[in-house]
């Protein structure tokens, strides 16, 4: 016989919690640091698109910028230049401009 008999090893209990704790720990960062800044940034996104009116100058996301003349349920008119306005989704507002930034461009 030149091999001999192998033997299991044997297994501890306190090993199992320590095998899963870097995936724990990667988890916990990947919330801090990926999921919960951009749930925010939807939430406020949300609040901004609510609260549009008549008046508020803003941005799409196609990078238009007007003044809003008409707030419907889905649709927002936004007026780009004198007697030239568009309509877009309510989604397609960015950003909302603070007041006399269209005069300033």
């Amino acid at each position: 016989m030149f091999i001999s008999n192998a033997y299991a090893a044997s297994a501890t209990t306190g090993n199992d919690l320590m095998s899963f704790l870097p995936l724990i720990v990667i988890f916990v960062l990947f919330y801090f640091m990926i999921i919960r800044p951009q749930m925010k940034a939807a939430k406020e996104q949300r609040a901004m698109i609510a609260a549009l009116q008549k008046g508020d100058e803003v941005v799409t996301s196609g990078g238009i910028v007007g003044k809003v003349s008409k707030v419907a349920e889905a649709f927002v008119t936004i007026e780009i230049a004198a007697n030239t306005e568009i309509t877009v989704q309510k989604q397609a507002i960015q950003t909302a401009l603070p007041k006399g930034t269209i005069k300033s461009l």
